[in-house]
């Protein structure tokens, strides 16, 4: 399984008949693959939405959006909005809940963690033995490393009810020791950035 991340800048003021656009194109799209989730940018990065679609491998991918661009009305007409683009392949974490339809928003975080060279096994170990006790206190969406696009990335998306639930789960996590969890010496961070998002009226993850 991969998952195909895409995230568009937009120009000011355009992501709302952006997202209009797009959910009339989902019509002839999502009967060759589904939709994993969309998003839009409240806080971080503005004017920038992300969705995820979910293939079997990069060579469903191919297929998938070859087929697509012989569809009419695909691509949506969203090109006078799109300032910039940008494509990763990520491969989902062994903990890593599937894509599937859910209400564990509206807000969501998404944060892209860049580590050392190599160190990405290590990191998946470390996460892996606190993760469960950390998903117990607001769901996890997803965790992905990188394979394609940017490298040595590590992106995580938790869902929570708004702001205010966000700040008090991370304060009791803290408190607790049961996050974030602790790293091998030979995993380092190199970068860390974050978002808050909500979702789009047709994402399937809400």
């Amino acid at each position: 399984m991969i998952v195909e991340m895409r995230t568009y800048t937009l120009k000011p003021g355009s992501t709302k008949q952006f997202e209009a656009n797009f959910e009339k194109g989902l019509t002839v799209r999502l009967p060759l693959s589904r939709l994993g989730a969309f998003w839009h940018t409240e806080v971080g990065t503005l004017n920038q939405v992300i969705h995820l679609w979910p293939y079997k491998d990069v060579a469903e991918r191919d297929s998938v959006r070859q087929a697509a661009y012989k569809l009419p009305g695909w691509p949506p007409d969203i090109r006078p909005f799109v300032e910039e683009m940008e494509s990763k392949i990520l491969i989902p974490a062994p903990f890593c809940p599937p894509l599937s339809d859910r209400n564990v928003g509206p807000l969501f975080e998404i944060s892209t963690f860049t580590y050392s060279l190599g160190s990405m096994p290590l990191v998946i170990e470390s996460w892996g033995e606190k993760i469960e006790a950390r998903a117990e206190m607001s769901p996890l969406v997803g965790a992905w490393r990188t394979e394609i696009g940017a490298l040595n990335q590590w992106i995580h998306i938790w869902g929570y009810r708004d702001a205010a639930e966000r700040q008090d789960i991370r304060s009791q996590a803290m408190a607790k020791g049961i996050w974030p969890p602790k790293l091998h010496p030979d995993a380092r961070i190199m970068r860390q950035e974050s978002i808050l998002a909500m979702p789009s009226s047709f994402s399937p993850i809400r």
